[in-house]
């Protein structure tokens, strides 16, 4: 199975200029797949999607976006009159872009260069990096990045690029200031970056056994006979063996981290078209040299949802994967894609609901019925200030009698703070001087491991981070008693081990905040069921009960007189129903008193008519004529129409043509082909719109 464009295919058989293939139903590839069905964008064409995207950006009004109103007018009416494309083409480019630009706060473009970051639904993240500059570019800056991540935290992420993206699946130990990913690779030792990198991608190889039967280092044919594609491979690989052992060599056998690439004609030429070819590596230094003299707008955006800008490298397929993991064990497969976002709901996807973070608080925030429930929290949480616990004094005198609590007063007698007694050693070593009521607690409670004052900081900040959600520094600093730099610094040690993430979470804040990870990802989780909850389907009572108002049914909704029937008949229109139900059920069913005279009246004055619209079923004869169909009864099905509109609706049930033709003059060819065309007519429309004489009609 070979993957070409977006579409896999199971090889049949090889014939002589000739491959057979079947469709292989969407099955990953088995063999090395085309990094796509025709070149990357050239540097011209990229610059050109980036000024499209900001004249357009340009053009968006988004000055009153509290009110989730945007206008896209010029925006629209400049790309039908002055670029001249359809109406219907620049409305859907423009909400596409426009709904991207309020998620992200900007449009990116090759001078606004956007990271997104979010949460996807197995709780992991996933970060996207907007950059229009063509796949050869952003190939390699992805894989560099891949790598640097790889030497970062020790974890190999899955990776993909295309001309306008790039992604990162995150994994759950990866935390960090998401501007600082700007500046992650050095214009200076990014190629040597790059040349470790590409050892792994799947690209070596494929242009390793191109230059070595290109070289004929790898016979294609043997003894006049073609030499199959597996063999070509093993002794492509057994030739790399020879001269670059290090690229085949076991893992726990290599040294000193990076490989040495030996100096070989033919791997010299492999890495040349590696970083050259399939990628840019020569752009690439000059962006990031750009980027280091502050030539670029860098901006980070969390935000709860995928823009639909990312849509597209979410969804790519694998000639844009940088790593060989196949389709189906793609983490970006877990994300959450709406179908279309337009503008107006796009408003909300740069921020969190504050509802689900006052519900996530609560819901960690401990709530204990007894005394062996409040000792669990303390536990849990650190500890607890005299104002926190003040609801849950009586729980925690019987702690203070069971000496399995007490209470703590720092050393400037500012914070009384309530600890357990199995976080003692932790709280002994980080508040030295603090006095401890009672002093003498039960000596089995207490753990006598040796803490370090930053080891034993770190686990009480991450217990107190485990029960408040976001919080910003200066509210530690309150609730603690610590000074501001030991807050922080035990703040970079979660952060470095992926517990904690730091970003401006609340509605409205400024101030950094620090959250719990987990707490995190279950309040984007809460935020996008809120947002889910608002398009989900209603209840089929629910729907019912519509149905029966918005028809006039429902007794509390029916109308009446004469006018109210016109309404009925326009609702109605083009429904076929027996012909004895219209004033036995439908009509009478919708209003008060119905009087059968009102639909004569409509009828006699034109403007309302009956009709059948469905084809008239005919039986076929003895001789295989066919004969003529019964006229109409009680039961047969008959719509009302307003006159103005039967034309429309014959047009779109048409009738069938009769089994014999007849030969008719001229004028009554006309009057024929208008009767067939408009159905049952007053003389005087005949006459009008066939422009015949009276008499002639």
């Amino acid at each position: 199975i070979f993957q070409l464009g977006n579409t896999s295919w199971r090889v049949l058989r090889v014939e002589q200029g000739k491959v057979r293939v079947e469709d292989a139903h969407g099955q990953p590839p088995s063999i090395p797949f085309w990094l796509g069905e025709a070149p990357a964008r050239t540097h011209e064409l990229s610059v050109s999607v980036s000024r499209l995207r900001e004249e357009v950006a340009a053009r968006v009004d988004t000055t009153d976006n509290t009110d989730a109103k945007v206008n896209l007018e010029p925006a629209i009416e400049w790309l039908t009159n002055e670029v001249g494309i359809s109406r219907s083409a620049a409305e859907q480019s423009v909400e596409y872009l426009a709904g991207s630009k309020i998620v992200l706060g900007v449009m990116p473009s090759q001078d606004n260069l956007v990271l997104e970051r979010f949460f996807d639904d197995s709780g992991s993240m996933q970060l996207v990096l907007h950059s229009p500059f063509g796949s050869r570019l952003n190939r390699a800056w992805g894989l560099a990045l891949r790598k640097r991540f790889c030497r970062k935290f020790n974890f190999e992420l899955q990776a993909a690029a295309t001309e306008d993206a790039i992604v990162l699946s995150l994994g759950p130990t990866h935390s960090f200031p998401l501007d600082e990913v700007f500046h992650y690779l050095n214009s200076k030792t990014v190629r040597q970056l790059l040349c470790q990198a590409l050892l792994d991608a799947p690209m070596w190889n494929i242009r390793w056994r191109w230059n070595v039967t290109r070289s004929l280092a790898v016979l294609r044919r043997r003894g006049g006979r073609k030499i199959p594609a597996q063999l070509q491979r093993m002794d492509a690989e057994d030739l790399l063996t020879a001269i670059f052992p290090d690229q085949l060599a076991c893992a726990e056998n290599l040294t000193g981290g990076e490989r040495e690439i030996p100096s070989h004609p033919l791997v010299d030429q492999t890495v040349k078209d590696c970083l050259e070819e399939a990628m840019d590596v020569d752009g690439l230094e000059r962006l990031l040299t750009s980027i280091e003299r502050n030539e670029k707008n860098l901006f980070a955006r969390d935000v709860i949802e995928a823009s639909p800008l990312s849509q597209e490298i979410l969804n790519a397929r694998p000639y844009a994967y940088l790593d060989d993991a196949p389709l189906e064990e793609r983490r970006t497969r877990a994300v959450f894609q709406r179908r279309w976002l337009d503008p107006e709901t796009a408003s909300d996807m740069g921020k969190l609901d504050q509802s689900a973070i006052d519900r996530v608080r609560e819901e960690v925030w401990p709530e204990p019925r007894n005394a062996d429930e409040l000792h669990d929290a303390l536990v849990e949480l650190g500890f607890l200030t005299a104002a926190e616990g003040l609801n849950w004094q009586d729980f925690f005198a019987e702690l203070k009698n069971d000496r399995r609590a007490a209470v703590l007063t720092t050393g400037d007698s500012s914070t009384r703070l309530w600890v357990a007694a199995e976080r003692l050693p932790q709280i002994l070593v980080v508040y030295p001087q603090a006095e401890l009521q009672p002093s003498i607690l039960a000596p089995e409670s207490v753990s006598h491991v040796a803490w370090s004052f930053e080891d034993a900081l770190v686990e009480i900040i991450r217990g107190r981070l485990e029960g408040l959600g976001p919080v910003t520094v200066d509210a530690l600093v309150a609730s603690s008693g610590l000074n501001k730099l030991e807050i922080e610094t035990a703040l970079l040690r979660l952060e470095a081990e992926g517990f904690v993430i730091r970003g401006k979470f609340t509605p409205g804040t400024t101030q950094t905040e620090w959250s719990a990870r987990r707490l995190l990802a279950r309040i984007h989780s809460y935020t996008l069921n809120r947002l889910r909850q608002e398009i989900e389907p209603v209840a089929t009572t629910d729907f019912m009960r519509f149905l029966l108002a918005w028809q006039k049914v429902a007794p509390d909704h029916q109308v009446e007189g004469p006018e109210s029937l016109r309404a009925i008949i326009e609702q109605l229109e083009g429904v076929e129903a027996p012909a004895a139900a219209w004033e036995g059920e439908l009509l009478p069913a919708r209003m008060v008193e119905y009087d059968p005279s009102w639909l004569d009246a409509l009828c006699l004055s034109g403007e309302v008519v009956w009709a059948r619209l469905t084809p008239l079923s005919r039986s076929a004869g003895e001789n295989g004529e066919r004969t003529r169909g019964s006229g109409p009864v009680r039961n047969t099905p008959i719509a009302l129409l307003r006159r103005k509109n039967f034309a429309l609706w014959s047009s779109v049930f048409p009738q069938p043509a009769p089994a014999g033709s007849s030969e008719f003059s001229t004028t009554t060819q006309l009057v024929y082909d208008y009767l067939s065309l408009r159905g049952a007519s007053f003389f005087t429309d005949i006459v009008d719109n066939t422009k015949l004489l009276r008499s002639q009609v």
